[in-house]
């Protein structure tokens, strides 16, 4: 169980339950609260959206907004933990109604990358060059409301500005293909690399795999994962679960399927994921009917079955396998896999 992999979370995977169709039901924990038990729980880093690390950053000037950053890598460091990755939080201004960096509204679409670079900025405060662009809004209700081949400009655009304010920066694309938008325009990592080569620096643009992004889309995360890493642009993953084409669930890690979570992990481990200091994230969430007292085990959950499912992979017998594809005998491949994970 031993592991040189480095865990991560988010302030916001540590929810009060509230959905849709229904206001919370557990208390907000303060963001020190969830910090300390990080540690506690095995993980070592934390990811962050840019108003995560500074509330309310649109109404902050910019001395406020970089002495609330030191002050927060100043709590990092005391709790021996790291920032992960910073994300400008787009999705909740009114301002981006109708698309962020994509927006028909040149004011919408200035501010977006205002807001960004911003980001960027607290982002080389906390020590992370990591910024993760999920384009929540970038995409139509309906497709004659934009054009598509201006709005691939426009995101290169928005790329190019972030590319040029600081050369140290990384930008990951967080592909998801609807939700909140009913159709996106990046919606697989396939997507995000070809338009990664339209950038002034495309070294410097790769993505993140999230599971459940990958599920809503028809694909299989784990080959998400590998496509990537074959242009060696795999720089974070996002663990989580998801029961079919439905809402994004984030379930944790392995909860509606065993088995692709096992080719994830596997293909992981086989590539030697983390050891260019990439962290595995889990993006999940407790199911909305758990009590207070136990809010944090779908994190130590989602860890625990990932080190497991790493234990597989790594324990799983190769040469076997491939002297079954050799002999096509997929049938028995298949019954070795279904073995190996129960035990047997």
């Amino acid at each position: 169980m031993k592991s040189s992999f480095r865990f991560c979370f988010g302030p916001w995977n540590i929810g009060e339950g509230a959905d849709p169709y229904g206001p919370p039901v557990r208390r907000a924990r303060p963001f020190a609260w969830k910090l300390a038990q990080m540690r506690r729980l095995g993980f070592q880093a934390m990811m962050f959206h840019d108003d995560d690390a500074v509330p309310e950053v649109d109404l902050k000037t910019s001395a406020q907004v970089e002495r609330e950053a030191r002050a927060l890598k100043r709590r990092l460091d005391a709790e021996g933990l790291v920032a992960e990755m910073v994300a400008p939080r787009l999705w909740f201004s009114p301002r981006t109604i109708d698309g962020a960096y994509t927006s028909n509204d040149p004011k919408a679409r200035r501010y977006a990358i205002e807001r960004s670079l911003r980001a960027m900025e607290i982002a080389h405060i906390l020590g992370t060059k990591l910024i993760v662009l999920w384009l929540a809004r970038e995409g139509t209700y309906l497709r004659e409301s934009k054009d598509c081949l201006r709005a691939m400009d426009l995101l290169v655009d928005a790329m190019n500005r972030m590319l040029a304010h600081d050369p140290s920066a990384r930008l990951a694309i967080e592909p998801k293909p609807n939700e909140p938008m009913d159709l996106a325009y990046l919606p697989t990592v396939g997507h995000a690399l070809a338009l990664a080569g339209r950038t002034s620096d495309p070294y410097r643009v790769g993505c993140v795999v999230e599971s459940a992004h990958a599920v809503l889309a028809g694909l299989d995360p784990s080959e998400e994962m590998a496509f990537a890493m074959g242009f060696g642009k795999l720089w974070s993953v996002h663990l989580n679960d998801q029961n079919g084409l439905k809402f994004d669930q984030d379930k944790p890690f392995g909860s509606a399927n065993l088995r692709s979570a096992f080719n994830q992990a596997r293909v992981l481990v086989a590539q030697n994921y983390g050891a260019r200091g990439e962290c595995v994230c889990f993006d999940v969430h407790p199911f909305r009917p758990t009590k207070d007292e136990h809010a944090l085990k779908h994190l130590a959950n989602s860890r625990k079955t990932f080190l497991r499912l790493a234990a597989k992979a790594r324990t799983f017998d190769e040469r076997r396998a491939a002297r079954l594809i050799a002999a096509r005998d997929y049938q028995d491949l298949d019954q070795m896999v279904l073995e190996h994970l129960l035990g047997s």
